[in-house]
């Protein structure tokens, strides 16, 4: 069997299953935390769901870019450090998407709760948000 077809086998088939554990991984764990942050359930769960699908989207176009990236493949040691190399990019892509996710669902609640600690400050009518006899203007 030729070696580059060898690397090109194995490398796909190990980028795709890092890429559906992860995406998995993330969706199946993430769900509460998108949960938390919308309001409704079926909202969420649609959320998570496109996330998945742009998730593996992304990656593994990613990874069926980084095919042609592989160099002369004379020996079982260059397949090994060409197939390091491209998983690596790989992986670190994966981590890259994971922690972009992570910072925009963190604004998101973040946002959420300022409005849900807004909307019931506001509930609270004029005056009782704020503690009642505390204060310069309880003294005068």
């Amino acid at each position: 069997m030729d070696l580059t077809l060898l690397e090109y086998v194995v490398y796909l088939g190990a980028s795709v299953v890092l890429t559906v554990w992860v995406g998995r991984t993330l969706h199946r764990n993430g769900r509460r935390f998108l949960v938390e942050v919308m309001a409704e359930e079926a909202l969420a769960d649609s959320v998570n769901h496109l996330l998945l699908v742009g998730f593996y989207l992304v990656n593994i176009g990613v990874a069926a870019l980084l095919v042609n990236a592989a160099g002369e493949l004379g020996t079982p040691a260059a397949v090994v450090r060409t197939l390091a190399t491209q998983l690596g990019i790989v992986l670190l892509v994966l981590g890259g998407m994971h922690f972009t996710n992570l910072f925009v669902l963190q604004r998101l609640r973040h946002s959420s709760q300022i409005r849900a600690y807004a909307n019931w400050y506001y509930a609270q009518g004029p005056g009782k948000g704020l503690a009642q006899g505390t204060g310069a203007a309880a003294s005068r």
